[in-house]
C-alpha cells in the first residue's frame, strides 16, 4: 500500500503507458552498445537533483537516499568511463529546482503494470536535442513467486547508477560487466528496514553479553582469591605454623 498521494500513481501510469520511451528498465534489452555514447545532453552545470524522501511507499528505507548519493558520486568520478563529459551534481530542496527528479514506488509490476523484472526507469524531456528534465522512478522491491523481496542497499545503489547513467545520456551496453548492461546480478539480500528494526535488539544483546562476561570474570577472580586463601590456610595448618 502506498503512503503517497494518488497523483503519484497516476503519474507513474502515465509515464509507463503513454510514452514508448519511458521504460528503460534494467531488464529491457537493446541491440546497440550505447545508444548515446557521445551525447552531451545537458547544456549547463551543475545538474540539479531532487531526491523525493517525502512521498515514499510503505517499504521505502531511509538508507536508499544515501545509495543514490553514492551513485551520483560514482558518475562524478568518471563512472564506467563512457561519458563524453564530466558531470557535476547538486542536490536541491524542491522538485521545482531540479533537473533530475528521483522517486520511489512500492513495485513497478504491481503498481504500474510494467513487465516483470523492470526495477526502474528514467524518462528524459528534451528541447532542441537537450535534456530539460529527467524523471527517475525506482521500485523498493519485487515479488519472487508469492514472496515479497525488499531490495538491499547494494541493489538499490546499482539501480540508481544505471538509471542515472540514462539521465546522463547513456543507453544500454552489451558488455555484461558494464553498469549500463540492462540486467544485473543481485548484490545482496539484506533487508535494510529489518536491519534498522533489529539494530536496538542487537545492541541490547551485545550489552547483555558484555555484562554477563564481566560478571563471570568478577566471580572467577573471587573464586580464585578464595581458593588461594584456603590453600594457604591448609598449608599453614599442615606445617604447624602459627
Amino acid at each position: 500500500m502506498f503512503q503517497t498521494f494518488p497523483a503519484i500513481i497516476g503519474y507513474v501510469l502515465f509515464v509507463c503507458f503513454l510514452s514508448p520511451l519511458a521504460v528503460q528498465g534494467v531488464y529491457a534489452m537493446e541491440d546497440d552498445a550505447y545508444t548515446a555514447l557521445n551525447m552531451i545532453p545537458w547544456d549547463h552545470s551543475p545538474i540539479t537533483v531532487y531526491i523525493d524522501t517525502v512521498n515514499v511507499p510503505e517499504h521505502y528505507s531511509p538508507t536508499y537516499k544515501e545509495q543514490v548519493e553514492i551513485a551520483m558520486t560514482y558518475w562524478e568520478n568518471g563512472g564506467n568511463g563512457h561519458l563524453a563529459y564530466k558531470p557535476e551534481f547538486k542536490l536541491v530542496a524542491s522538485e521545482s529546482e531540479a533537473d533530475i527528479y528521483i522517486m520511489w514506488v512500492e513495485n513497478l509490476e504491481k503498481d504500474a503494470g510494467v513487465e516483470n523484472g523492470v526495477a526502474g526507469f528514467a524518462r528524459p524531456y528534451e528541447v532542441n536535442g537537450k535534456y530539460v528534465r529527467v524523471d527517475i522512478v525506482l521500485e523498493v522491491g519485487n515479488y519472487e513467486g508469492y514472496s515479497w523481496k525488499q531490495y538491499g542497499n547494494a541493489n538499490m545503489r546499482e539501480l540508481a547508477k544505471h538509471e542515472l547513467g540514462h539521465a546522463l545520456g547513456l543507453g544500454h551496453s552489451t558488455d555484461r560487466r558494464d553498469i549500463m548492461y540492462p540486467t544485473y546480478d543481485q548484490k545482496d539480500n539484506i533487508d535494510p528496514l529489518l536491519v534498522e528494526r533489529t539494530r536496538p535488539l542487537i545492541y541490547a544483546a551485545v550489552a547483555a553479553c558484555m555484562i554477563l562476561l564481566s560478571y563471570s570474570g568478577i566471580n572467577w577472580l573471587r573464586y580464585r582469591r578464595k581458593r588461594r586463601s584456603l590453600e594457604y590456610d591448609l598449608l599453614e595448618g599442615k606445617d604447624g605454623r602459627p
